[in-house]
């Protein structure tokens, strides 16, 4: 009798036999057995550092709750766009979803306020900031909605600017530039404040609008611009890191609060744990990722980030933005980015 060799499916093979396969599937005990069964669906790439280190979460979840507790991790906008899925998470049809605060603010809209331009110049002002009074005032923020922070927040890195076509150098050069922005008011009006023509796309409409010259350029941190290969569609990134962003596990509120306490502990603490293991993974691929995408054509340009902060004080930008947030958000922030207006 002639034993057939073990069939084995590669990686790229797997996530394409089924776009809405869960990344972590597999299961150390029957399905039937979890008491509970969540869905955890992102917006990145199943290689970005967020759905690399949720899965090891939601390993250590199952192990820890004894196979109570089961997440399946639904990456790449599988469930649907960032805003169909933040509809979702309010409704209860996804227990657990991976935010930008840029699009979570048209929600809350206090979440965004971390997100104004040139805020952060260094990730120890992030994260003293997001670990500490500003974090926590959004996070009570978010907690009046049908929704809640489940963890500390992760990393999405410092945006910047690619284009197909004209270089960014000068922020004389974004007049009328037309570039991809996500749906946030705060972004929007950034690009509208220093000449550009934003354009609010779905992140997983992006390759193809900048593929078929929809609009010129996009803005997005390096891990983003690697891991959707937007280096194929775009020649040159100018590094402006004009806003800095973070993301949100957000819960539905009723779903968490379903899980008995003791499984509620288990899920933020391991949350928290992996939500350090992936800042330490963004910050250190945005220090590598400019080597490995100058390798696959992507020219970078270094840009003097104060000219453009100069350019945008010149407009009424922050004031406007204070209006919007009110003294209370604003003392917030500028106890972490000092004086802005």
């Amino acid at each position: 009798m002639t034993l057939r060799k073990p069939t084995t499916l590669s990686r790229r093979k797997l996530l394409m036999t089924g776009a809405a396969v869960p990344l972590c599937a597999i299961l150390t005990r029957p399905a039937s057995a979890a008491e509970f069964t969540y869905k955890l669906a992102t917006g990145q790439d199943p290689t970005h550092p967020v759905n690399i280190r949720a899965k090891e979460a939601a390993d250590r979840i199952r192990e820890a709750t004894s196979g109570r507790l089961e997440i399946n991790l639904f990456p790449a906008n599988q469930l649907g766009s960032d805003t169909d899925l933040l509809t979702q998470v309010r409704n209860g049809g996804v227990e657990f979803f991976n935010l930008s605060s840029l699009i979570l603010a048209t929600l809350v809209p206090a979440a965004g306020i971390v997100n104004l331009g040139f805020l952060f110049t260094s990730y120890d002002a992030v994260w003293k900031a997001m670990d500490g009074e500003l974090g926590a005032y959004i996070r009570a923020q978010i907690a009046r909605t049908p929704i809640t922070a489940v963890s500390r927040p992760w990393d999405n890195g410092f945006r910047h600017v690619t284009s197909s076509g004209r270089e960014i150098r000068t922020p004389e050069d974004l007049k009328n530039f037309k570039l991809r922005v996500p749906a946030a008011p705060n972004l929007t009006s950034l690009f509208q404040a220093l000449g550009a023509g934003p354009a609010p796309i779905n992140f997983n409409e992006v390759y193809s609008a900048l593929q078929t010259k929809v609009v010129d350029g996009q803005e997005n941190p390096l891990p983003i611009i690697a891991t959707a290969r937007l280096y194929e569609v775009q020649k040159t990134c100018s590094l402006t890191g004009h806003v800095w962003d973070n993301y949100w596990i957000l819960g539905n509120k009723r779903a968490f609060e379903k899980l008995p306490k003791d499984v509620q502990e288990i899920v933020t603490r391991e949350l928290d744990r992996s939500a350090k293991d992936e800042r330490a993974d963004v910050a250190k691929l945005s220090e590598s990722l400019r080597a490995d995408l100058t390798a696959k054509g992507m020219q970078f340009i270094d840009v003097d980030r104060g000219a453009f902060r100069q350019a945008l004080a010149k407009t009424s930008f922050y004031a406007d933005w204070k209006a919007k947030f009110g003294d209370e958000a604003w003392a917030q922030l500028e106890k972490a980015a000092g004086k802005l207006s």
